[in-house]
């Protein structure tokens, strides 16, 4: 037959049987080219293909005994620490939220200090006292411990929602706030009293039980850190601190120098091994041998083992898109079709808040030869590069290289409930004024609850009419939002820095334009200076929130807790200087 380009030649089978079990036999006719093929692709130069069968496995424990907030330093005597009944987030995060019950300051914390006064009532009216004389009880506290009243400059400071609230209060309960001061127990440990409530001398210790009751229901509900025991640094905007640990040769001290996302694990802390935080060494190091059958490894997507097999549909390998320099993508393909059955899986439990180091691991495999694994940094070249679960060491350290046999289980939360943002301060460049801004968006007010800081600033007063014949107006400077405030750069020997300013209002007086939140506040009497870095030009949102977690020893821990993300971009204050203006 003559070739052709619109005509070919197909060879198809020709099926006589209906019944398809001869086709799913898949029957080989021609072992022996199957055998050559394999000696043709080296199948056959494996030098031991067993399979591991029982590993064992040593190691020691050394729990988490010292913790230090702040930056990291070399030599200091830390404090205590027990992971087993607190997370580290909620030690690191948590800041006061009690204020003092200070008369001259500016009022905080109403809420919480009505609903105390409130609920120190319901536990004197569990008391076995006389109810006549119970309410004469009640009385004298609310009248003893009433909610001070405020003078005019701290009235006209607070919003008009938490002016309704206080005056809604005064009168009816008790400040929680007096009332903490007050019971607060001497160095014997017994309530104080005051002689002005007329406690009878059989009631009493009904009343100091309804108050060492109350007492302990308030130290419980918040966590607070101690006294200068902070791990925010206003000048980064992040947490640092440090924890340790002991092993039988030595101290070991892991390093947090950024951390601000809420979230903790390994890869947060960097090996610190100029730091010392004093952990003794009668510490108790648990040794730990563990034997186990070795799993294989198994992950959505891998290439089946079976030859019949479907495999799984919902991973498709083929379509991921991986350019020449995509070494990611480049390397979970290769790991997921050549080599993603060359892994096993050995479980084991171990208990968090602990540093742990692998002693040996020895894997008998099916010829029952027994092998000693090796940590990969023992390892020669290029094998001894490749690192998993292991701190990297801290930036400006003498020791290069970490202990690759060491694991960190941090005492971490999976998961924590994490209320609305009770303060929010935006960081902005501002390049048509040549500085930067903290925008505090918005801020905590006295009853507890977001104020927003755009819809409660101040509104100037309105212009006079305009005359009959414009009339040029010179202004020194135009006037800038309230909830502005002004970061001026400032060259200090480390570096530029943005130095917390204040700006003038434009009302005739001497008043300054001033922060309310936290955030801008937390710093010391010089103001903050934040380093220029750490506002890059899309900027930073910094917020403050409640943050409520239950641990796994069934306790649970209430703290404030702050954040740092990406902002919202460049943004402009409208500040002009040597404008002159018609009217």
């Amino acid at each position: 037959m003559s070739s052709s380009i619109t005509s070919w030649v197909r060879l198809e089978p020709r099926i006589r049987n209906t019944d398809m079990n001869a086709g799913l036999q898949a029957r080989i006719y021609d072992p022996l080219w199957l055998l050559a093929r394999q000696w043709q692709f080296g199948e056959f130069e494996g030098e031991d293909n067993g399979s591991p069968v029982v590993t064992h496995w040593r190691a020691e424990a050394a729990p988490l005994t010292r913790y230090r907030l702040g930056p990291a330093g070399t030599q200091t005597n830390a404090r205590k620490y027990d992971g087993a009944h607190l997370p580290l987030e909620a030690l690191v995060e948590r800041e006061t939220v009690r204020p003092e019950a200070d008369g001259d300051s500016q009022p905080a914390k109403l809420r919480f200090a009505a609903e105390a006064g409130q609920h120190f009532l319901r536990l004197l009216d569990l008391q076995p006292v006389k109810s006549e004389v119970r309410a004469l009880y009640r009385a004298a506290f609310i009248r003893e411990y009433s909610f001070a009243p405020l003078s005019e400059a701290q009235r006209e400071q607070l919003d008009r929602d938490s002016l309704a609230f206080l005056d809604l209060m005064t009168g009816r309960v008790p400040d929680g706030r007096r009332l903490a001061a007050a019971f607060r127990p001497a160095s014997s440990g017994e309530i104080a009293l005051a002689p002005a409530l007329k406690i009878d001398e059989g009631d009493r210790a009904e009343v100091e039980k309804a108050a060492r009751l109350w007492l302990q229901w308030s130290k419980a509900l918040f966590s607070e850190p101690e006294a200068d025991d902070a791990a925010w640094l206003p000048e980064r905007m992040e947490y640092a601190f440090s924890v340790g640990a002991r092993f039988s040769d030595g101290e070991r001290v892991l390093t947090a120098p950024e951390y601000y996302e809420g979230r903790l694990d390994w890869y947060a802390f960097d090996a610190n091994p100029d730091a010392k935080l004093g952990t003794p060494a009668e510490n108790p190091i648990k040794s730990i041998t563990h034997t186990a059958i070795p799993a294989p490894a198994a992950f959505r997507g891998m290439p089946a083992a079976r030859f019949w097999e479907f495999e799984d549909a919902q991973v498709n390998f083929g379509a991921i898109d991986a350019g020449p320099t995509d070494v990611l993508r480049l390397l979970l393909v290769e790991f997921a079709l050549s080599y993603g059955n060359d892994w096993f899986v050995i479980p084991v439990e171990l208990e968090v808040g602990a540093l742990y180091r692998s002693i040996s691991m020895v894997v008998t495999d099916s010829f029952g030869e027994r092998t000693s694994l090796r940590p990969t940094a023992e390892l020669p070249e290029p094998f001894s590069t490749w690192r998993m679960f292991q701190q990297s060491p801290l930036r400006g350290s003498v020791q290069p290289n970490p202990s690759a046999s060491q694991f960190f289980l941090p005492p971490s939360l999976v998961k924590s409930l994490e209320s609305k943002p009770i303060e929010e301060v935006l960081f902005l460049r501002d390049e048509m004024a040549n500085m930067a801004w903290g925008v505090e968006r918005v801020i905590e007010s006295a009853s507890e609850q977001p104020l927003n800081r755009f819809e409660q600033q101040r509104v100037a007063a309105l212009p006079p009419p305009p005359e009959a014949k414009p009339t040029p107006i010179y202004k020194l400077a135009t006037e800038v939002p309230d909830y502005w405030v002004p970061l001026v750069p400032v060259k200090r020997s480390t570096g530029l820095r943005l130095k917390r300013a204040k700006v003038l209002r434009l009302s005739g007086g001497e008043e300054f334009v001033a922060a309310r939140g936290e955030v801008l506040n937390s710093d010391n009497s010089n103001g903050a200076e934040i380093f220029e870095e750490e506002i890059p030009r899309e900027g930073i949102r910094v917020t403050r929130g409640y943050q409520l977690a239950r641990w796994h020893d069934g306790s649970t821990h209430l703290w404030i807790g702050r954040r740092k993300r990406v902002g919202s971009g460049e943004g402009s204050s409208g500040l002009r200087f040597d404008s002159l203006l018609t009217r």
